[in-house]
């Protein structure tokens, strides 16, 4: 069995075979999907999923970073009402992204603080989103961590000292296809970390591993990635499947 601990498959990327998709990925043991929400618009499709396969697809619920605006406070306040409504395995995906626009840098560390009083408070843990943000994700969590936040670096792509870092606040890396880039030098980093610290991810229809960058990404494609990193660690596709499920499952629990 493969998770998938971080997919976007309720995006409209998905609309015209949304199911066949889910379908495609439980037919290649990918058994549980686990959905990150992006902002307000987002939370109706991606509940519509789950509620569509409620043994496979699984709800975050927080505010990417790039959906941080003006307004994020009462946009906040929206995303928090829902935490009420239903179960949701993690905080997410939360954090800073300062590679597309450092216009509210202020406002990106704000909400990713008051996020993380949130799963402070239900004892849930977080996906972190960190693009050229390192320095300013550590420094967050540097005045808030406390022993019981739990969580993961999503699609790292930091260097050795980063990874360190990450992995001192007892925080999972999550890999996805970035690693099979020929350009990438994650899978030297990666062969430095624990097994037992790693997440597999696609974050689909994002960042398709090789052979098939350029195209739209599924949570199928997740076998691309566990073979790139089975190598790595000289481990069988079923090893690292069932270290790697374990690993999600330990730090999701989404049953």
């Amino acid at each position: 069995m493969f998770i998938d601990s971080h997919t976007h498959l309720y995006l409209e990327q998905f609309s015209s075979d949304r199911d066949e998709v889910v379908q495609r990925a439980i037919g290649v043991e990918v058994s549980k999907m686990f959905l990150p929400n992006i902002d307000v618009r987002t939370i109706v499709p991606m509940l519509e999923l789950v509620d569509r396969f409620p043994e496979n697809c699984f709800p975050m619920m927080g505010l990417h970073p790039t959906s941080v605006k003006e307004d994020y406070r009462d946009v906040l306040e929206e995303i928090k009402s829902h935490l009420d409504k239903r179960k949701f395995i993690a905080i997410g995906e939360i954090g800073i992204d300062l590679y597309w626009d450092k216009t509210f840098i202020n406002q990106q560390k704000e909400a990713f603080s008051m996020q993380i009083e949130w799963a402070k408070k239900l004892q849930l843990p977080i996906v972190i989103h960190a693009r050229d943000s390192f320095n300013e994700i550590f420094e967050v969590l540097d005045n808030i961590w406390e022993e019981g936040l739990t969580g993961v670096f999503h699609s790292f792509s930091g260097d050795l000292q980063q990874a360190e870092k990450a992995l001192s606040y007892q925080f999972y890396l999550g890999i996805n296809g970035i690693v099979t880039f020929k350009n990438s030098a994650l899978a030297d980093i990666v062969a430095k970390v624990p097994v037992e610290r790693i997440l597999l991810e696609t974050d689909a229809p994002f960042l398709s591993p090789a052979p098939l960058r350029g195209k739209r990404n599924e949570s199928c494609n997740i076998l691309h990635i566990a073979k790139k990193i089975s190598e790595i660690y000289n481990l069988s596709l079923s090893q690292l499947a069932e270290i790697t499920s374990k690993n999600a499952l330990n730090l999701f629990k989404p049953d």
